[in-house]
């Protein structure tokens, strides 16, 4: 508990500096490049596009309609979370060793690191979160009432994976082995948590179907998916809720055991 209050503290302690590093983490993403921060909806676009065409034309009835919705707004209601996450389980492992000089140089809290990181992430998923609603209303579906818990899936977006690069990095730090095993396992993640199939059209094995639900990537994304597709609130599915939650606790004990074990270790290992 000890290391969950210095953890809190440092935070503390360091927000200033903590949001100046995400902006500087933004602008140091985007700079050089002569379309600059356009990038950010432009590489997205065309990973949108191409999907899109290879579900909706080029393999034809599995981009159907889905609830009512055409397919394109249901697949960028679960790809657009997905590439914040996706950025956080790539580039989050690496943070630290990306920001080494911080902790070798500077002596900052290696637990504020993760943190920086992932606001600077984040502030590109709500640019394309405020997109993806205006594409909804252009389209001719306006929000309604089950946007007000979208909020809430944000956060346990923001929380979960921000943890998990804490988790991440530190292990990333000792060897550069776990970093490359999870990088290999990003694309098996995509295809496995029904980010652009159904989920829901599983209906021989529904083990199976559970099993996938429990998947914190594909829990979040089907929550983003509540919130504008499937029209449903948060509480009406409370065993997906507590298996999330678990896990959501499971992985801020290990995460905390890890900087505990670690902290004294990494700035060494870094030099």
């Amino acid at each position: 508990m000890s290391h969950v209050i210095e953890i809190i503290k440092d935070h503390i302690q360091y927000r200033q500096q903590i949001f100046k590093l995400a902006k500087a983490d933004l602008v140091k993403t985007y700079r050089g490049a002569a379309l600059g921060w356009a990038w950010a909806v432009i590489k997205p676009a065309v990973t949108i596009f191409v999907y899109w065409f290879t579900f909706q034309v080029g393999i034809r009835g599995i981009g159907n309609e889905v609830d009512g919705f055409p397919y394109f707004l249901w697949l960028i209601s679960g790809v657009i979370p997905w590439f914040y996450m996706s950025d956080m389980i790539t580039g989050g492992t690496e943070c630290i060793r990306k920001y080494s000089y911080l902790v070798t140089k500077m002596k900052f809290p290696i637990s504020t690191i993760p943190t920086f990181f992932s606001i600077s992430k984040y502030m590109v998923h709500l640019a394309l979160l405020a997109i993806m609603i205006v594409i909804f209303i252009v389209m001719g579906y306006p929000s309604d009432i089950y946007l007000i818990q979208l909020p809430i899936y944000m956060l346990l977006n923001f929380l979960f994976f921000t943890v998990f690069s804490l988790f991440s990095s530190l292990l990333a730090c000792m060897s550069k082995d776990f970093s490359n095993l999870v990088k290999s396992l990003v694309t098996a993640v995509f295809w496995l948590s029904g980010i652009i199939w159904n989920i829901n059209t599983i209906k021989d094995i529904p083990w199976l179907k559970a099993l996938l639900k429990i998947n914190p990537v594909t829990y979040l994304v089907e929550g983003y998916r509540n919130c504008f597709i499937h029209k449903t609130w948060i509480w009406e599915s409370p065993k997906t809720l507590i298996a999330f939650l678990v896990i959501l606790l499971v992985l801020i004990i290990i995460a905390v055991w890890l900087y505990k074990r670690l902290r004294k270790e990494i700035p060494d290992v870094l030099n």
